[in-house]
């Protein structure tokens, strides 16, 4: 019986395609599809494991914890902090650096994660993922401090989402496109279902919190009011508003067919730059998106360009299809 390709066997494949033999990235590439196959289940189960609801507890970002923000950020860690290819990890849920427990064995990556994006959507049954940014640790000390984090998105060397819908997926690049792998639950195996992935460069798509409009600074105003006058407006076309409150759904999404996703720099919290985190979600996803063929921007500079100033940084994020994407950037050059 013919399987298909699963996920170890294409990075093996590309590692020699490439004349690589980057064997610690590909163990620990490993590691990190188990941890996707355990928070799999374990978001599957839903309300029969007893895990839905809201801790008394908030991250550094000040968000109330869901239980499974918690459970899934442990997943990820015991999965990945054995094989000795970490030489530390940071977490959207963890205030700080989690440093490799000294019976372990260190190597010589980093990797940074948001183990359960949209999270808000469990309790009611909506699709969430886990994102995950593997970089090269440059040190030598045997506990990296949160500096050493601190690479621009350019400096990436994998990155990941899971998406946890009606079947569990796992997109990833290795700075050599974009592919997409289906959790087959019969076999345990993630299986190459979805090669070569390319967004679509025109769209009528868009996915915004329309809720904040008046927050939003006036190209993104112009941009959204133009897309909702449709046919009648400047655009001359009709355009659908999608939002699920869930980055990792929105960008799937995308990279299926087409579309723009906007989290924008608005005025709504001063203090903050941006909604997103730079580290967990917006490097991670633009090196997917660039990989795909599409852009991503805070509205200003390319995201993957920007220079991290801490673990938790937030930028905003402009993201999707190269022609329409251009089009929101025009409309921030003429400011």
């Amino acid at each position: 019986m013919q399987i298909g390709t699963t996920i170890t066997q294409f990075l093996a494949d590309e590692q020699r395609k490439l004349n690589t033999n980057q064997t610690d990235l590909l163990e620990l590439m490993g590691q990190v599809v188990t941890a996707c196959k355990v928070i799999a289940t374990a978001v599957n189960k839903g309300a029969l494991s007893g895990v839905m609801g809201s801790l008394d507890t908030e991250n550094i970002q000040g968000e109330t914890q869901k239980k499974l923000d918690v459970i899934t950020n442990e997943i990820f860690m015991q999965t990945t902090e054995r094989g000795g290819q970490l030489a530390a990890m940071a977490s959207e849920e963890m205030d700080d650096v989690y440093h490799i427990p000294g019976q372990y064995p260190r190597g010589k990556y980093l990797i940074v994660f948001d183990p359960l994006d949209g999270s808000s959507n469990v309790d009611v049954n909506i699709s969430v993922g886990t994102i995950f940014s593997i970089l090269e640790y440059k040190g030598d000390s045997a506990t990296p401090a949160a500096a050493e984090f601190l690479q621009p998105g350019t400096q990436q060397v994998a990155a990941g989402y899971a998406l946890y819908g009606s079947s569990t997926m796992l997109v990833i690049t290795t700075g050599h496109g974009v592919n997409g792998f289906t959790l087959d639950v019969n076999i345990g195996e993630f299986l190459l279902t979805h090669p070569n992935m390319m967004i679509a460069p025109d769209t009528k798509e868009f996915a915004i919190n329309a809720s904040n409009e008046r927050f939003w600074e006036a190209p993104v105003q112009r941009y959204v009011r133009e897309c909702v006058a449709g046919k009648t407006g400047p655009r001359g076309r009709d355009f659908n508003m999608r939002w699920v409150a869930s980055m990792v759904a929105e960008v799937h999404r995308i990279i299926i067919r087409g579309g723009v996703f906007m989290y924008p720099k608005d005025t709504k919290d001063p203090a903050k730059a941006g909604k997103l985190r730079l580290m967990y979600e917006a490097n991670p996803m633009s090196f997917i998106v660039e990989q795909a063929g599409g852009i991503s921007s805070t509205g200003r500079q390319r995201i993957l360009d920007v220079q991290p100033e801490g673990l938790h940084q937030r930028v905003p994020v402009i993201l999707g299809s190269k022609n329409e994407v251009e089009v929101i950037l025009s409309y921030h050059k003429d400011m």
